[in-house]
């Protein structure tokens, strides 16, 4: 039998069954929707995790944190995983890897297992979620082929928060938190059974893995955060609190001298040799830092002060959605005409005023006035900022780093989002706790009889005086989140210096690297 008569199945490395680049698209897609949903589907279920495994609000934060840090600091990694073992092999690990997590995250009975659950699913997302990217490079032919399956994986990536809140919502209230995490297991499962059928290996690349770069790097941002969240809870003085700070600076440089010397390393530093780029690198990360707060906070909002269900929940955070999207939509028509800046400058200046409008935020707020308004403005700043800063990112780099400069604007991203919520519940556990005092004083002081017996028991405000906690906690965590926003208006007005004419040899390379950011 001669090699032209060899089915595909007895072709080394290739899939089951050809012909059916549909659903190897839909197999792709549905990887990178069920990673970036799972930024924001946990999100609407977050109170009623608080209430069902006794998380203090502080410690609520690395529900999510635990995720984004370790998706965030070993995105590199997997993206050279699948350079080096095979983007299918790599591909089907992390799903396999993530789905495991999302079942034992479901399972969950005390805090700490589902903080484990969900740190192994951001391991299993980062390993996932890059190779699936690459995965439509070996799966489709350059052409039309190719754009249309990356339109789709944009799309995808754009709207998997939007997705992740409103099933979140419906989820948490038809069913149970748990579900939020159970639902990526029949996905997961039939993802990994699918993609062997219908998507060929790709071609092994020979190379290193950074390990200690991922390992230094990984770790020093969780340092780093739990010391944030450790000094929210027993103050600066902690000495555990203390430990962590010292511990992040020795790893974070360690990072730096084992990134100068490798020969292959996880985070190319010549990256941050450009003004520019170093420039978009800032601006994303203090962007994230606030959106990840303003989520987190506004969730806790609308439904412990506003009593909002789940389902009306992620149906309030719609607008934002739609806001962003709009937003990205202005800038890519206007961007070859109008040049970078104008967007840079002016979506972080939105950002900072709907920041702003939030440190006014109260018990007495509506949705209207203190939810919907300044998540609107906000959002609408945040659309300008997203095309504009990826596209800024990639400009004057050679098409082979492409992937390296994208994919580390998205690491930015979420590490960004982790230090930053961090800062913001730091600043609020300390708001809260000196409120509390004074809401405590004027409960002894009005309450009834019944329910100061109720507070000698569970030592918990009862409403409105833990709506006063809440609102004045929220609203003081906005102002660093604004002085993070005031930054990125600053470095887009005084570092980044990008002419119109640097970006019109990107037009191509948005396509390609820009869903990354997921």
């Amino acid at each position: 039998m001669s090699t032209s008569q060899l089915t595909p199945r007895q072709k080394p490395g290739a899939a089951r069954r050809e012909g059916h680049p549909g659903i190897a698209l839909a197999v792709i897609a549905a990887c990178q929707l069920m990673v970036v949903l799972d930024a924001t589907i946990v999100n609407i279920a977050l109170p009623h995790i608080q209430n069902a495994l006794s998380f203090s609000t502080t410690d609520l934060t690395w529900v999510v944190s635990a995720y984004t840090l370790t998706f965030g600091g070993l995105l590199l990694l997997g993206g050279r995983a699948g350079d080096i073992l095979g983007r299918r092999r790599v591909f089907m690990t992390g799903i396999l890897l993530f789905t495991f997590a999302s079942l034992l995250g479901g399972l969950a009975q005390e805090p700490w297992q589902l903080l484990a659950a969900r740190a192994l699913q951001g391991v299993g997302g980062a390993i996932a979620s890059p190779t699936s990217l690459a995965l439509i490079t070996t799966t489709f032919p350059e052409g039309p082929e190719r754009n249309r399956a990356f339109g789709v994986f944009a799309a995808v990536s754009a709207g998997g928060g939007a997705v992740g809140l409103l099933a979140g919502g419906m989820l948490t209230e038809w069913l149970d938190w748990r579900w939020v995490l159970f639902v990526n297991v029949p996905i997961g499962i039939l993802i990994a059974v699918l993609a062997p059928r219908y998507i060929s290996e790709s071609e092994r690349h020979p190379g290193r893995f950074d390990i200690a770069g991922a390992l230094t790097s990984t770790l020093g941002m969780a340092s780093l955060v739990y010391g944030f969240i450790r000094a929210a809870e027993e103050g600066w003085r902690d000495n555990l609190a203390i430990g962590s700070f010292a511990a992040a600076i020795v790893l974070l440089l360690s990072f730096v001298a084992v990134e100068s010397r490798a020969k292959e390393p996880i985070t190319p530093l010549r990256m941050f040799a450009d003004r520019n780029r170093s420039g978009t690198y800032v601006i994303m990360l203090s962007l994230a830092a606030a959106m990840f707060g303003m989520f987190f906070f506004i969730v806790l909002f609308v439904q412990n002060v506003l009593s909002y269900s789940p389902i009306k929940a992620g149906l309030a955070f719609l607008p934002v959605t739609v806001a962003i999207a709009f937003g990205a939509a202005l800038s890519q028509r206007f961007l070859p005409v109008l040049g970078p800046k104008p967007f840079l400058a002016g979506g972080s200046a939105l950002v900072v005023v709907g920041l702003t409008w939030q440190t006014l935020i109260s018990p007495d707020s509506s949705y209207v006035s203190g939810v919907l308004g300044p998540m609107v403005v906000f959002g609408f700043g945040m659309g300008l900022n997203f095309v504009t800063v990826t596209l800024t990112a990639v400009s004057g780099v050679a098409p082979h780093e492409a992937g390296a400069a994208s994919g580390l604007l998205n690491t930015t991203q979420q590490v960004g989002g982790s230090l930053g919520l961090s800062i913001l519940t730091t600043v609020f556990g300390t708001a809260s706790r000196n409120e509390a005092k004074d809401q405590v004083a004027d409960f002894m002081a009005h309450a009834s009889p019944e329910q100061k017996a109720a507070f000698a028991k569970t030592h918990e405000l009862p409403a409105p005086w833990s709506h006063e906690v809440l609102a004045h906690g929220i609203s003081t965590a906005f102002i660093p989140a604004v002085a993070m926003a005031v930054l990125a208006l600053a470095v887009a007005l005084v570092v980044i210096k990008v002419r119109k004419s640097d970006l019109e040899a990107l037009s191509g390379t948005a396509s390609a690297a820009g869903p990354a950011g997921g």
